[in-house]
């Protein structure tokens, strides 16, 4: 048995609307003993609209690794569950904390960035903020609650990076999928179909998605998006499971991680570019062309100097490409030969197609 196999879509309940925060004191009262797990600016966007919880707080470190969350859950043996309130990497440091425990975990993003609200799956890194591995938890949420009055205060760079992170769905297990079209099972032609709602969904509203996170209106097209972002995206590895994970996109994000200067760009924007690198492998350059001007209009980056990588680049590309082509990392899923070189080879690719 391994979690890595099953089918698992996402949080036992989702709630999405605004006042679902005013749902929380049905939804913990069969708790205790609950701990809240947050940062200091996601619990400041918790309580500027929703009343503040009388449990203990427990602040994560800002590194969603498996040490700060053995640190809280040592301090905390007795909770019952774990609250996680902000955003991805304060949401796996929750779960990892509540798997620790053995306890249930209530997800309540303060932003809409990823699907890590919403999927029992977490990306932990080390310490020092290099990537370590995805993790795989025994529980799913035991409830997501998206409150619209707190996400669309989202700010507007984890809003793009969220889009960025998104579109990925399709680009990833598109290139998992290719030439296995007419052989996928059930689930992955489901996630897949999902995939490509996705896809739709994110180029037809993204720009009025962010128009009305500017203006901080609450339309049809923010919650699209916002859904789409927290919820939908998660379904297509619970279903596809690992045809609906993890490719060439957030291999070239685990490389990108073992610079510093990248530290301060957001998960979503460097698995963004991370895309435009695994077409370049797969000799999708018309697809580039169709997609940077997407890129451009929302925000996302489309060449290394986006990321901070300005200064010894072709030495700061074999860093990441070491990473990203080896057997441990996900590009090997779609390239079971891909080489440092040709990874290499792709980022230079991109760097010419984005002047």
């Amino acid at each position: 048995m391994s979690l890595t196999t099953e089918i698992r879509p996402g949080a036992n309940r989702y709630l999405n609307y605004a006042g679902a925060l005013n749902e929380l004191p049905t939804l913990l009262a069969p708790f205790t003993q609950p701990i809240i797990v947050t940062g200091t600016k996601s619990y400041a966007a918790f309580t500027a609209v929703a009343p503040e919880l009388a449990y203990p707080v427990f602040r994560y470190d800002g590194t969603a690794s498996d040490e700060d969350a053995a640190r809280i859950a040592q301090a905390a043996p007795a909770a019952d569950s774990v609250i996680g309130i902000g955003g991805g990497r304060v949401l796996d440091t929750a779960k990892d904390t509540a798997e620790l425990l053995g306890r249930p975990f209530v997800s309540i993003p303060t932003l809409a960035s990823n699907c890590a609200p919403y999927t029992p799956i977490a990306a932990i890194y080390h310490p020092d903020h290099s990537f370590k591995h995805v993790a795989y938890f025994t529980q799913a949420a035991y409830a997501t609650v998206v409150d619209w009055a707190l996400i669309v205060t989202t700010p507007r760079d984890y809003f793009i990076a969220g889009i960025g992170d998104t579109l990925a769905k399709w680009y990833e297990l598109e290139g998992l999928t290719r030439g296995r079209e007419a052989k996928l099972p059930a689930f992955s032609r489901v996630a897949k179909a999902i995939a490509g709602e996705i896809f739709t969904t994110l180029k037809t509203q993204a720009k009025d998605a962010l128009a009305a996170l500017d203006a901080g209106e609450v339309t049809p097209a923010f919650t699209d998006v916002a859904d789409t972002i927290i919820g939908v995206a998660g379904t297509t590895g619970g279903f596809g499971v690992a045809d609906g994970r993890q490719a060439g996109a957030h291999a070239v994000h685990n490389g990108l991680t073992h610079l510093p200067e990248t530290h301060a760009v957001l998960h979503g924007s460097k698995v963004a570019y991370g895309i435009l690198v695994q077409l370049a492998h797969t000799g999708d350059m018309a697809e580039i062309q169709t997609i940077l001007p997407f890129y451009r209009a929302i925000g996302l980056p489309t060449k290394l100097a986006d990321l901070n990588i300005t200064t010894d680049v072709d030495a700061k590309m074999a860093t990441v490409a070491a990473t990203a082509a080896s057997d441990a990392e996900s590009f090997k899923l779609v390239d079971p030969a891909i080489t440092p070189a040709q990874v290499v080879a792709a980022m230079q690719l991109v760097e010419a197609q984005s002047v």
